[in-house]
């Protein structure tokens, strides 16, 4: 079997694997978020926080329970790592540095999960179990919660109510990503993943000195690392080492991990509005943009041209042996489509196209099919854009799942999808231009550009992985990137959730001839080229100095 054969044998498996799961799970989300019934471990939960879950939000109050809670995450991870070296379980690591330490709680407060230093090396049990396995758990479930809300705008008229977020929070944590946590993490172990306590133990000799390992909570902390699309690992090599990911069937695991609530969502979303043909355009969208990525990805990697290349069937460089090409693409594609961020490869040994794809990836929004409740609501608001578009084309008031999109609804589209270039690109700037932050580069030209440009990219939209050359560990990048996750994160959720109050506060528009089908082959064509194009017109310049310089060149 050639390896190219292999990689699109994965493909299939993956895609088909996927397709099982989509319907069960996806009317599983929605009768979760639709439920009025409370469990009783809910109802602990929600007489210890002080909540009543069965208290109506409007979108400011929602906001309100959304910044809170993330803001005393941020507090809680942020002082947990400040007295590590006092703790049990530490291993002996010294407490956190003040900078790296608000990185960290930033990072995974904001489901990035960007690691700035060596995992293995820096956190013990405690921090790594008590403190960033709990953000993996709660900062998905905010993502979840806020796709919510943004749902029940549209299937709700004439109220400004989008739900309970505390209600939100504890459901999508304790019914949806929980249960396939445990699932997910007795099959890691299984594949032969580690899940343990142990200590720092020496295992050989290596380079003429003793290589250490310790162990860990791996398998439990991969399962909800990739199924709650966050991305950090137990370890600095992340999906690569062999702790964490073992073999070729762990290696597939995971990526199904990775797009399977993100995919689903699309059916929740179908079911709550009323319309599976609705919910069935944005899989289409999402799928469409996903296999060509990851088509494209695969070709460039398996026959870029140079001898090194053609002995090793492919761009070798910087995989994993038992994972190939086709493997390395696959987990490639889908991390850096979603806000996953966990790499079974480095980025940065892909050729010039390939890593071009990682980062248009990202820069798209990671909406095909997006970050666990971030790619659902990434995807509404280019539906809106599209159908606004559709309207101009027309002379018409657009409108979208009956609700008319207007100039307060269009203003706050706008501000979504401008805010996270506004980001990227002016962090990417001051930080060329700054002389400091230049000497983290380890390549020059084309590529060191790549690298900055792709650290912001990656933290701005909450994905977390990272070109491998550059030395983020600095006060510069620790604060920098810090703050660009937060706004990132944060500030898109606030315009999110205005547009769900003013589409909840509307009454339904009926149907006419005029009315744009958004069920159809020719609305999610016209969303595909709307995301693709209003991308490239915002990132061209910048890929055209990186990647696409690199590329051309080699």
């Amino acid at each position: 079997m050639t390896p190219e054969l292999a990689g699109v044998l994965q493909l299939l498996a993956l895609i088909a694997a996927l397709a099982l799961a989509y319907r069960p799970l996806g009317d599983y989300m929605a009768r979760v978020y639709s439920s009025d019934r409370h469990l009783r471990v809910e109802k602990w939960i929600y007489k210890a926080i002080g909540a009543n879950p069965n208290a109506g939000m409007r979108w400011p109050a929602y906001l309100r329970g959304v910044l809170a809670f993330s803001a005393v995450s941020v507090l809680f991870l942020y002082l947990l790592q400040r007295v590590q070296g006092g703790l049990p379980g530490s291993l002996g690591f010294s407490s956190i540095d003040p900078d790296q330490a608000f990185n960290t709680a930033a990072s995974f407060v904001s489901n990035t999960n960007w690691q700035s230093y060596y995992a293995e090396q820096a956190m013990g049990h405690v921090v790594q179990t008590g403190g960033l396995a709990v953000q993996n758990f709660v900062s998905a479930a905010v993502g979840m919660a806020v796709a919510v809300a943004l749902v029940r705008g549209f299937a709700r008229s004439r109220t400004g109510e989008l739900g309970n977020f505390w209600a939100d929070l504890v459901r999508g944590t304790v019914r949806i990503l929980l249960p396939l946590a445990v699932i997910a993490a007795i099959v890691l172990v299984a594949a032969g993943a580690i899940q343990n306590f142990a200590g720092i133990h020496e295992v050989g000799q290596f380079m003429g000195g003793a290589q250490q390992w310790n162990g860990g909570a791996v398998a439990s902390q991969e399962a909800i690392k990739e199924l709650g699309t966050n991305g950090g690992g137990y370890f600095n090599a992340n999906s690569a080492h062999p702790f964490e990911n073992p073999t070729p069937f762990s290696n597939l695991l995971e990526i199904f991990l990775i797009l399977l609530i993100p995919f689903s969502l699309t059916r929740a979303f179908g079911r709550m509005v009323g319309s599976l043909k609705q919910g069935y355009a944005i899989l289409a969208t999402m799928a469409t943009i996903w296999i060509g990525f990851t088509a494209l990805m695969m070709w460039t990697e398996f026959h870029h041209g140079g001898p090194a290349f053609d002995i090793a069937n492919g761009a070798m460089e910087g995989k994993e042996t038992r994972f190939g090409v086709g493997g390395s693409s696959i987990f490639a594609v889908a991390t850096t489509l979603t806000s996953t961020g966990a790499v079974n490869s480095f980025h940065s040994s892909f050729t010039g196209f390939g890593g071009g794809i990682t980062l248009l990836g990202m820069q798209l929004g990671e909406i095909a099919p997006g970050g666990v409740g971030s790619g659902l609501y990434g995807m509404l608001i280019m539906a809106i854009i599209a159908v606004f578009i559709a309207g101009l084309m027309v002379g018409r008031t657009p409108e979208y799942l009956g609700k008319k999109i207007g100039t307060r609804e269009i203003k706050l589209a706008a501000c979504y999808i401008l805010i996270t270039p506004a980001l990227v690109l002016c962090f990417t700037a001051a930080a060329m231009a700054l002389p400091t932050p230049a000497d983290s580069m380890t390549n020059s030209g084309a590529h060191g550009f790549s690298e900055i440009l792709y650290a912001y990219t990656s933290g701005a939209n909450n994905n977390g992985s990272a070109f491998a050359g550059l030395n983020a560990d600095t006060q510069w990048f620790n604060t920098t990137i810090g703050l660009a996750m937060l706004l990132g994160r944060f500030l898109p959720m606030v315009f999110v959730l205005a547009l769900a109050g003013s589409l909840a506060e509307q009454k339904p528009v009926p149907v006419t001839a005029g009315t744009l089908r958004t069920d159809k082959p020719l609305y999610t064509g016209l969303l595909v080229g709307t995301i693709l194009i209003i991308t490239g017109l915002t990132y061209f310049p910048a890929l055209a100095l990186g990647p696409l310089a690199e590329g051309l060149a080699s």
